[in-house]
C-alpha cells in the first residue's frame, strides 16, 4: 500500500454552517471484521478498511467555542466535553467519512438537537482529566439513563510524531455520514492536519463500545493524542 500522506481537505460546500474548535484529542482505535461495521452502515456507504480491518474508535476531546456559521462561539452551550464512538465509511467515489454510534455530552441542549437532526448524541456526565504529575490526560463519562459509563487516559509522546498512514486514515476524515428520514446524508467539514503525536496508553474502563453494539478485547492497537484543530462544517447533501 502507498503511503498516504495528510490530504488537503475539500473545498467546504457554502455556506459555512458551524465553527468549533477540537482540542486534547485521545483517540484509542481497534481491529473490527468488515462484516461488524456494515451492519452498522447507513445505505449507500461501506466500511473503510485498512490493512484487512474495519475499525471501531472511541474518541474523547474537547468542544470549544462552537458557534453558527463564522460567528463567535455560543456562550455555555458551545463548550463542552465529548465522548464519542465511530467507524469509518467510504462512497463509491472514494469520499471518506465517520459514522457514529454513540456521541457523550453533557449539554441537554444540544444533545437535543443533535438527536433531532439524526446525530446520536446521549446526554452524559463528563469531565475531562487534565494533565496529571505523570503527564497523562484523559476522559471520564457516565450515561444519566443506563449508567455506562468510560474511564480512559494516556501520556502523550510529543516526541513521536504520528504520521503513519494508519494514523492518517484514522484521523483524516473530513465528513460524517449519517441518516435522517430515510435518506443517508454526508455533512462535511474542514480543518488542516492534525498534530498527531504517539501515546502510551494508562487507564482503560470503556462500557461504550459493548454498548454500542460492538465487542472489542484487548488493548487498542492504535493510541494517538492531538492538542487539537479547528474546524468548519459546511452545507449537507443527500447520497
Amino acid at each position: 500500500m502507498e503511503p498516504d500522506p495528510w490530504p488537503l481537505a475539500p473545498e467546504l460546500p457554502r455556506p459555512v454552517i458551524m465553527a468549533q474548535r477540537w482540542t486534547d484529542a485521545v483517540f484509542l482505535h481497534w481491529r473490527v471484521p468488515r462484516p461488524v461495521a456494515a451492519s452498522f452502515m447507513p445505505v449507500g456507504v461501506v466500511p473503510d478498511e485498512f490493512d484487512g480491518s474495519a475499525w471501531v474508535g472511541l474518541i474523547g476531546f474537547r468542544m470549544q467555542g462552537a458557534g453558527v456559521g463564522r460567528g463567535p462561539g455560543i456562550p455555555y452551550f458551545g463548550s463542552f466535553n465529548e465522548v464519542n464512538v465511530r467507524l469509518y465509511s467510504r462512497e463509491p467515489d472514494g469520499t471518506r467519512g465517520v459514522v457514529f454510534l454513540s456521541l457523550d455530552a453533557s449539554r441537554l441542549a444540544v444533545v437535543l438537537a443533535a438527536r433531532a437532526a439524526g446525530i446520536p448524541y446521549v446526554w452524559s456526565r463528563g469531565h475531562f482529566r487534565a494533565a496529571t504529575p505523570d503527564g497523562s490526560v484523559g476522559y471520564s463519562v457516565r450515561r444519566l439513563r443506563g449508567g455506562e459509563g468510560s474511564d480512559f487516559a494516556v501520556v502523550p509522546q510529543f516526541d513521536a510524531d504520528a504520521d503513519d498512514p494508519l494514523s492518517v486514515h484514522l484521523t483524516a476524515r473530513f465528513g460524517l455520514h449519517s441518516r435522517f428520514r430515510g435518506n443517508t446524508l454526508y455533512i462535511p467539514n474542514a480543518h488542516g492536519p492534525w498534530p498527531l503525536f504517539r501515546a502510551e496508553l494508562t487507564e482503560l474502563e470503556d462500557e461504550l463500545v459493548a454498548a454500542a453494539g460492538i465487542a472489542v478485547s484487548g488493548p487498542p492497537d492504535s493510541v494517538l493524542f492531538s492538542p487539537g484543530v479547528h474546524t468548519q462544517f459546511g452545507r449537507p447533501r443527500v447520497l
